[in-house]
């Protein structure tokens, strides 16, 4: 299997689902930005012209509260590619009528086509994202959902440059460019459809709940199961609700702030867009191929630290105007704004992308496609309070555009506290993210062997106080990992090893009830379908070499005898953190900054009748004894 993401662009499995959205998102936004070239084209007096900018939203947006829930359980009850396949013969369908509607001049038609668009991202959206778990490995969720992100905002920039150029270079051939733009586009993405392989339905028995109502319940319900989950859904309409405020504003920040007309607008747009894109990308990369959630408060915070330094970059009105790109960048401080703007849309980047895999890889099969479709409800909310907030900051409290940024910055910083407070393990996740991440590099082999869900033991050798940090690092899934309870209770640390869920254990002699207390604990984890990490020595190694494994891990296969996955760590003993230095004279320094680690797993072995010799045996040689 490839560890490049971009692997996946030429694979079936992926590739033509890639283009399929891409062209859609490319589409929509041809479509979108036609009807404004075609205001403009038309002469509409700007009254008018004013009324059919802001109700054009209001009607695309309108499907997703109406239809979500409903498109969540078809997602979920049919089979996955013919539903795309369906989705994209609608979208033809529907661009027929916009193409009828441009050479016809014809608005209110347009507008029925916008609704219609609606409704077919309605449907496509939660199919969008349901598909992905079931065609890439849990290991390439993170890396398809950045090439997904980095493909949307890219189609959606080219899209709305492509829709406004059709209008300025056409001349009296324009609105029938644009009817032949949308309908050629549509029909690639049809086609491009017809490529995806089968993809079997997630819940094929499901009873569709037609009334959307009782059915939007419901899914917000299903989305709320999980906290983490819950949390994550929060996060990605947050996602909206910032990118609306950048939508919303970028248009008269370009001539107001900066100085310039539209084509430094769409110049402004392209920086934020390429930001994102390569943001997304980049997590693969960051996250070592796992669902690292510890990247989601630093794609926050920083996109913090770039909206309150663009606030101070440019607070007043532009200094000179009639600016182009050329011109702007000449100016004092452009290149301070363009930075920004591009971190900005890094940092949206680091956020979203981690935040849409951890939905996939939390939520059972079986219901993501509803959870998608309670996503979409929730993101239409967010999208239409940005937008109505926008209204009123601007038009009652008469409030600047970096003022409005400003108070972005506040509110998004405060928004990631909240959700960081109420949902710890983001923060555990990223403070450990950046521990392991600043003080090693990690090489992991045999991790596609973890199980994507159900019950399993991992058990591994034990050299330094770093191994569960480093192994939660590696593993895609979260893991309850047994530990020495006088260490489970070290301040400080306390704190994150009660987030993390792990379990404190005793020896009989000196606590024999916490002792029976953990292993109910490691038993109902088990028995929820949940990993175990558990180091079979009992303590760290003295000399580096491997102790002989203690019975316990046999007291827990008796009572449960789930798949056992051996891992080994290598290159740990000369670590700051093992035992090789434990004389207090010594200086706890590192001897090599981002050394190597090695983490090997092996293939899962059947728990029943499986001893601790033949366990030490197996991570042995998974560390290389036998050589």
């Amino acid at each position: 299997m490839s560890h490049s993401q971009f692997a996946l662009l030429r694979q079936r499995r992926f590739a033509p689902f890639f283009t399929v959205q891409c062209l859609n998102a490319f589409n929509d936004n041809v479509f979108r930005q036609g009807i404004i070239g075609l205001l403009f084209w038309l002469r509409v007096p700007e009254s008018e012209r004013g009324l059919y900018t802001q109700l054009a939203p209001a009607i695309f947006i309108l499907p997703y509260f109406l239809f979500s829930a409903t498109a969540g359980q078809i997602a979920e009850k049919m089979e996955k590619a013919k539903l795309i396949r369906l989705a994209m013969l609608l979208g033809v369908l529907i661009m027929v009528i916009a193409a009828l509607g441009f050479v016809t001049h014809h608005l209110p038609l347009l507008l029925i086509a916008l609704f219609a668009t609606g409704v077919h991202s309605t449907l496509f959206g939660p199919v969008k994202y349901s598909i992905l778990p079931a065609v890439l490995h849990p290991r390439e969720l993170t890396g398809g959902n950045g090439l997904v992100e980095m493909g949307t905002s890219i189609s959606i920039l080219v899209g709305m440059i492509v829709g406004g150029l059709i209008f300025s270079i056409g001349g009296a051939y324009s609105p029938w460019l644009a009817a032949a733009a949308v309908l050629a586009i549509a029909t690639a993405a049809w086609i491009a459809a017809k490529l995806i392989p089968v993809v079997g339905a997630s819940a094929p028995d499901l009873r569709i709940n037609w009334n959307p109502v009782t059915e939007t319940v419901g899914v917000m319900k299903l989305a709320r199961k999980q906290l983490a989950v819950r949390n994550a859904v929060l996060g990605v309409s947050w996602f909206w609700f910032v990118g609306t405020v950048f939508a919303a504003e970028l248009p008269d920040y370009a001539p107001l702030n900066l100085g310039g007309g539209n084509t430094l607008y769409v110049f402004v747009l392209a920086l934020f867009s390429i930001g994102t894109g390569l943001g997304a990308v980049l997590c693969e990369k960051l996250s070592a191929r796992t669902v690292e959630i510890g990247l989601v408060p630093l794609g926050a915070f920083g996109i913090s630290v770039f909206l309150f330094d663009l606030y101070f970059a440019r607070s007043g009105a532009a200094p000179v105007s009639g600016l182009d790109i050329i011109g702007f960048m000449h100016q004092s401080g452009s290149w301070r704004i363009a930075i920004d703007l591009v971190g900005i849309g890094l940092f949206t980047g680091f956020f979203v992308v981690p935040l849409f895999a951890l939905i996939q890889s939390r939520t059972p099969k079986d219901e993501l496609s509803r959870v998608i479709g309670a996503l979409n409800i929730q993101n239409s909310g967010f999208v239409v309070a940005a937008s109505l907030i926008c209204l009123a900051l601007r038009s009652y409290a008469h409030w600047t555009i970096p003022q409005i940024f400003l108070a972005l910055a506040v509110a998004n910083t405060l928004v990631a506290i909240w959700i960081f407070t109420i949902v710890p393990e983001f923060l555990m996740r990223f403070l450990s993210w950046v521990l392991v991440r600043t003080l090693y590099r990690l090489r992991a082999r045999g991790i596609d062997h973890i199980p994507d869900e159900g019950a399993a033991l991992i058990v591994c050798n034990h050299v330094s106080f770093m191994d569960a940090l480093i192994l939660s690092a590696s593993i895609p899934r979260p893991v309850r990992f047994v530990m020495y309870y006088k260490i489970f209770n070290i301040p400080v640390l306390r704190w994150i090893f009660r987030i993390s869920k792990a379990i404190p254990i005793a020896g009989a002699r000196e606590n024999p009830e916490l002792m029976q207390r953990a292993f109910a604990e490691i038993d109902a984890a088990l028995a929820e379908g949940e990993l175990v990490g558990i180091f079979p020595e009992g303590a760290l190694t003295k000399d580096g070499e491997i102790a002989p494994f203690k019975s316990g891990v046999e007291k827990i296969l008796e009572q449960r005898p789930v798949p056992v996955i051996p891992m080994a760590l290598r290159g740990m003993w000369s670590s700051m953190w093992s035992r090789r230095d434990s004389r207090l004279h010594r200086a706890r320094l590192p001897r090599r900054f981002r050394a190597h680690v090695d983490v090997v797993a092996d293939a899962p072995i059947d728990g029943h009748g499986v001893t601790s010799e033949v366990l030490e045996a197996k991570v042995r040689e998974l560390r290389g004894d036998a050589a």
